[in-house]
């Protein structure tokens, strides 16, 4: 799964990329949570706009999203037959930018070690997206979307099971594109980066609270940093949610 990235592109640099209509002023982000908002783009008749969306996708057809399950990954193999998803992979695919995501690493003694996923090249990561327009009985409104996952390449593989699914060159115009290009062609589009297209090193064990926040937890650490941090007492969690489903 992907449940944490970071997103440190200036809007300036989004608008250009992806050759959007619209900015919006989303400060540098290092640690992403579920639920909270995310900046995607998606395309409608032709024109590509970047909005702020909730993390988390809830079908429109859903009567009471706080009763319903937390999507934050849709999985390529099975989303165009998901109910929750099958419509979005249709009518509603968004992509969202990165400049990174973290995964956890176990090891043989069971300690899980985070890690910062990034580029080989350092350019800009462009995750596959669903999203989600949520109206309610009362009038109220909730966009939410969620990121599409596979099957990890050759180097990912040693760290987890899954990856996000990264678009690159034409394949971004193509996942936007949901006149011209069916269900059938977008899964074909969400494929594993080929290998050393990654690389990824590891950092500190603050990511893993959602508190979190700074280019510090992309640092990599040395061994003797990740050694002392393994042996270190673990601290006391936080009550179960903290506050992070508030937004429903």
């Amino acid at each position: 799964m992907c449940g944490r990235y970071a997103a440190t592109l200036p809007p300036e640099m989004m608008v250009e990329l992806f050759n959007l209509l619209n900015k919006i002023d989303f400060p540098p982000r290092y640690n992403i949570t579920p639920t909270q908002p995310i900046a995607v783009v998606w395309e409608q008749s032709g024109r590509r706009t970047i909005q702020l969306v909730r993390w988390g996708f809830v079908p429109a057809w859903v009567k009471d999203p706080r009763e319903f399950s937390l999507l934050i990954n849709a999985r390529s193999e099975t989303m165009a037959e998901k109910p929750s998803f099958k419509n979005a992979v249709r009518n509603s695919r968004c992509i969202v930018p990165a400049s990174g995501y973290y995964e956890w690493m176990k090891g043989p003694d069971g300690k899980r070690q985070p890690y910062y996923i990034t580029m080989q090249d350092n350019s800009p990561m462009i995750f596959a997206g669903l999203y989600s327009q949520w109206a309610g009985p009362d009038g109220e409104e909730v966009d939410t979307a969620c990121i599409v996952t596979v099957e990890p390449n050759l180097e990912i593989s040693s760290v987890y099971d899954r990856m996000p699914a990264m678009l690159t060159g034409d394949a971004v115009d193509m996942w936007l594109n949901t006149r011209d290009f069916d269900a059938t062609a977008a899964a074909q589009l969400a494929l594993p980066l080929p290998p050393g297209s990654l690389k990824y090193h590891p950092v500190g064990k603050g990511v893993g609270r959602a508190e979190a926040e700074g280019p510090e937890l992309i640092r990599p650490i040395s061994p003797e940093e990740a050694e002392a941090e393994a042996a270190a007492k673990p601290k006391k969690k936080a009550a179960a949610g903290g506050g992070q489903l508030d937004l429903f």
